[in-house]
């Protein structure tokens, strides 16, 4: 059957399905399919298309159809394979999967609501973003990448191609996505319908533009967020926290922030602090303004029965419910719990904006009272057991359909509560995030991670694909977050790397659960020392140096935050990002730019004291610790001493003189 043009896009209406293929903001297209009615008000990422000027729509009598918009052109065939072009050059970017013979197209609408997509896949073709995974790749062509959240895992289903395309899987479901060598097949566990976006971009600077116009802009970082963080788990008392930062103001160290970690409250879901650890608040967040530090406080969105929200969630249908029947449970610690340690904990369902009013009216009344603005929403897949994960029913719907919703709608729920206080930059540290966060302050990090230097190598690479995936605000737990002994000299050189690092991080926060750890996991479990004077004298003399650096270059940072806001440039990002005419530079995955002018290659070897770096073609770099200048496409051994790791800026830059 034949395509129409109806309210301005391609449609096809088959026995099989119903296609629609629209303009969807400058240089893109959206692309949906169902085998039943294409529902305009299916969750996603995609709200109210931006203006889409110039877009041509045309019918041929063959039965194909053609759109332009921009820099893309879509063929559409009368059998309903689509291609997506280059408009100029008419170069193919993406196409869907020729089928072979009585086999099924490249939509596939199956039992369940089980839905697939199909495209070609193409020899040479890097493929970027998908969010945070730690499987220590740059390009994951090749991958078979599992549609979840976990403990270190935050799917974000935007793809960046090196052939000159963006694609979002516009859809909240579990499921997964191979980049095979010949296929590249999206698969949703639920929801009933295909729904993608797609764009084509000159640079990958225009890729993300265009990705961010569609899903949001990042507020700009607030001026406090671009310092150090301090943390450990945990600080189990008020004095325990307050004597940490007037130790590093009396040291002349920078702080910015400390982070006052979980269990700083009576149960689960009350969502305050408890009284006797914490006996006066409101003169602890006073102090910490007077010494210029912010306090960030932790918030699980697990209920415990007998806490002061539960009653009410769960009469208010405002917790996630079972498939199996009942409420969702997952043990956790528990004060009340006795021997037993943990007893079985409800979760508040992020999807219900009635619960979602009610946990925001906790945290006003609870924190915000008291100046605190910033949380730490931690454990927001919500975390549970793969088993139990799947087993849960929102109010959005079942997980299948559903799932990634929860971290997205967590995040916004603070970015609306602080909007409606006059707040218009917030920032929220998340251990999860899906399409969109970006657009509500999300600063993720990377979850509960090894203390190796394996774990620090694959942390960067994880880094640059969630800086592809449209987040630009981004950090880990500096040192790891399991174990890390701060006595042990092996130890103190992954801690004193990592945190070289960090100092060029977007958000540069330290923490972990240092040894000796407590020997249970219960409810009043506290970790070994983890501030930046626990290392020793050695390190902490080259520590000291980084936060003094940190701080220099805090007014580059706040040009990076403008950028980001303005157009959705990461401010870590890989070299291909501002080099992508450089063919070498798309082979570097161990390297980044912080914005367009600092290049850093970070160390993650043990005993290495030099590294070879790749100084991209296209600009002529300073070693701002020597003074000599480089020309780029060179590649060298620099020098790596433990006191520092390789950094240049491009030559001319204002940025050099912050650096020396």
């Amino acid at each position: 059957m034949s395509y129409t043009i109806r309210a301005g896009a391609l449609e096809r209406h088959t026995a099989e399905e119903i296609l629609r293929i629209e303009p969807w903001g400058p240089h893109a297209v959206r692309v949906r399919a169902s085998s039943g009615t294409v529902d305009p008000a299916a969750p996603g990422a995609l709200d109210n298309p931006p203006p889409s000027p110039g877009a041509e729509l045309s019918v041929s009598d063959d039965g194909c159809a053609r759109l332009v918009n921009g820099r893309l052109a879509v063929e559409a065939s009368a059998h309903g394979r689509l291609r997506f072009l280059h408009a100029d050059s008419g170069r193919e970017l993406l196409a869907d999967k020729t089928p072979y013979h009585h086999h099924e197209g490249p939509r596939v609408h199956a039992a369940g609501g089980r839905t697939e997509q199909h495209f070609e896949g193409y020899d040479g073709e890097r493929l970027h973003g998908l969010g945070q995974h730690l499987h220590g790749l740059l390009d994951q062509k090749g991958c078979v990448i599992d549609l979840v959240q976990g403990n270190t895992v935050a799917t974000i289903p935007f793809l960046h191609s090196s052939r000159g395309y963006g694609l979002l899987w516009n859809n909240p479901a579990t499921g997964r996505v191979e980049l095979g060598t010949d296929t590249t097949r999206w698969v949703a566990d639920g929801g009933g319908r295909v729904d993608y976006w797609v764009t084509a971009g000159d640079t990958p600077a225009q890729i993300i533009d265009a990705y961010t116009l569609v899903t949001g802009r990042p507020p700009l970082l607030p001026e406090w967020a671009s310092g150090f963080w301090q943390s450990k788990l945990r600080y189990r008392t008020q004095d325990e926290l307050l004597a940490v930062a007037r130790q590093y103001k009396e040291r002349g160290l920078p702080l910015s922030v400390i982070v006052c970690d979980f269990f700083h409250w009576p149960h689960m879901g009350d969502w305050r602090f408890e009284e006797s650890e914490w006996p006066d608040p409101a003169a602890m967040v006073k102090e910490l303004t007077d010494l210029g530090v912010r306090l960030a406080v932790s918030v699980w969105p697990t209920v415990e029965p007998g806490s002061d929200s539960f009653d009410e969630l769960r009469a208010s249908g405002h917790l996630v419910q079972d498939a199996d029947g009942g409420l969702l449970t997952f043990p956790w610690p528990s004060r009340e719990a006795g021997e037993a340690l943990t007893l079985p904990m409800a979760y508040y369902d992020a999807t219900h904006p009635g619960a979602r009013t009610a946990l925001w009216q906790r945290l006003n009344d609870n924190y915000r009272s008291l100046g605190v603005s910033c949380f730490w929403l931690d454990a927001c897949e919500p975390d549970l057991s793969r088993e139990a994960a799947e087993r849960a029913v929102y109010a959005a719907g079942p997980a299948a359909e559903a799932a990634h919703l929860y971290p997205v709608l967590h995040t916004r729920m603070v970015a609306e509560g602080l909007a409606e206080a006059g707040d218009d930059r917030p920032l929220s540290l998340v251990r999860s995030a899906w399409a969109g966060s970006q657009k509500y302050g999300a600063a993720l990090w990377s979850g509960d991670i090894p203390t190796t230097f394996d774990s620090l190598s694959r942390q960067i690479r994880a880094g640059l694909n969630v800086a592809m995936s449209g987040i630009p605000w981004w950090n880990t737990d500096i040192g790891g977050f399991g174990g890390g002994d701060p006595d042990d000299p092996a130890y103190r050189e992954v801690l004193v790397r990592w945190f070289q690092y960090g100092t060029f991080s977007p958000v540069m926060r330290l923490h972990g659960d240092r040894e000796p750890n407590h020997p249970t996991f219960s409810a009043d479990m506290s970790g070994g020392p983890n501030e930046v004077w626990s290392y020793g004298d050695e390190a902490y003399g080259i520590l000291r140096e980084h936060l003094l650096l940190r701080e220099r270059l805090r007014p580059y940072l706040r040009e990076l935050s403008d950028q980001a806001h303005r157009t959705g440039a990461p401010p870590m990002r890989p070299l291909f990002f501002d080099f992508p005419d450089d063919e070498r530079a798309w082979d570097v995955d161990d390297q980044f730019l912080l914005g367009p002018d600092v290049l850093v290659a970070p160390v993650y070897e043990a005993g290495a004291r030099t590294r070879r770096v790749y100084l991209p073609f296209g600009a002529r770099w300073l070693d701002p610790v020597t003074g000599s200048v480089v020309d780029g496409g060179t590649t060298l051994d620099a020098n790596a001493p433990l006191e520092r790791i390789p950094v240049f800026v491009r030559e001319g830059a204002d940025v050099a003189a912050r650096l020396s």
